[in-house]
């Protein structure tokens, strides 16, 4: 797969994305990630790329022509028009199945930066809105980081384990168990002795279960539609029915 990051900010991307996991990933080639400095495609000689929004307002917009610019000379090296999503508050707040964009042979991701970019390009080039959450950031590159890291968990082989991509929190809109490790006991404090049962049927059970549990607790919203989307069989069905009484119960 190959991320295109349309940016003010080149160096901040790359230095962010070259490390740990990801960083191992694109030096063995299984995605590669280019980020496009949208100032070498301004049209004068100090390289600005914003203005003044008309009608007023505070603060600079990028203007349309450079990020055109820039999005064309990507569309012209993979030769078609590859799918573009703009990092914005506005979007639609970024998921984990949002996250099946790891399908996607190229992938752009536009930063903005000032007061926004010129509506008028984003009408042209944009194909998907995507915010990370309701709160209002410098600009789209931490943004973008967090979308290649989440959809490059996806490629095959850029995880050690690739089951561990799909055995962790909001798989199923699940919340993932606690997991230990050695020591056995760590601050008076033991490991679940079904854990060092060498059960596996019963560990199994014992984490789905711990699963819906700490969902109830902590994101009641995935739980919901955990419980419509029909995920749980009869017996967990059953398990949180008995928890849901138990908090009646207790209330």
């Amino acid at each position: 797969m190959n991320f295109h990051i349309l940016t003010l900010f080149p160096d901040m991307v790359m230095q962010g994305l070259g490390t740990s996991i990801i960083g191992r990933a694109v030096n063995n080639g299984l995605l590669s990630i280019e980020a496009v400095n949208i100032r070498d495609y301004a049209f004068n000689k100090h390289q600005s790329v914003d203005d003044y929004p008309y009608g007023g307002g505070a603060g600079m917009l990028m203007q349309a022509e450079p990020v055109y610019q820039a999005y064309e000379a990507i569309a012209e090296k993979v030769k078609k028009k590859p799918r573009v999503v703009y990092l914005s508050p506005q979007g639609a707040t970024f998921s984990q199945t949002m996250a099946e964009l790891a399908k996607e042979e190229e992938l752009v991701l536009l930063c903005g930066h000032y007061e926004g970019i010129d509506e008028r390009v984003l009408e042209e080039i944009v194909t998907d809105y995507v915010s990370i959450g309701d709160y209002v950031l410098t600009g789209g590159e931490l943004p973008a980081m967090v979308m290649v890291d989440a959809i490059s968990r996806l490629i095959p082989g850029v995880l050690h384990n690739d089951v561990s991509a799909e055995f962790e929190s909001f798989q199923d809109d699940l919340l993932e168990y606690p997991q230990y490790s050695r020591p056995e006991e760590w601050h008076g404090k033991k490991v679940p002795p079904i854990l060092l049962s060498g059960h596996h049927a019963n560990i199994e059970k014992w984490r789905r279960e711990q699963s819906i549990i700490r969902t109830k607790e902590r994101r009641p919203d995935l739980l919901e539609k955990c419980m419509k989307s029909g995920v749980l069989d009869k017996k967990e069905m059953k398990f949180l029915q008995e928890l849901l009484a138990k908090d009646e119960e207790n209330a």
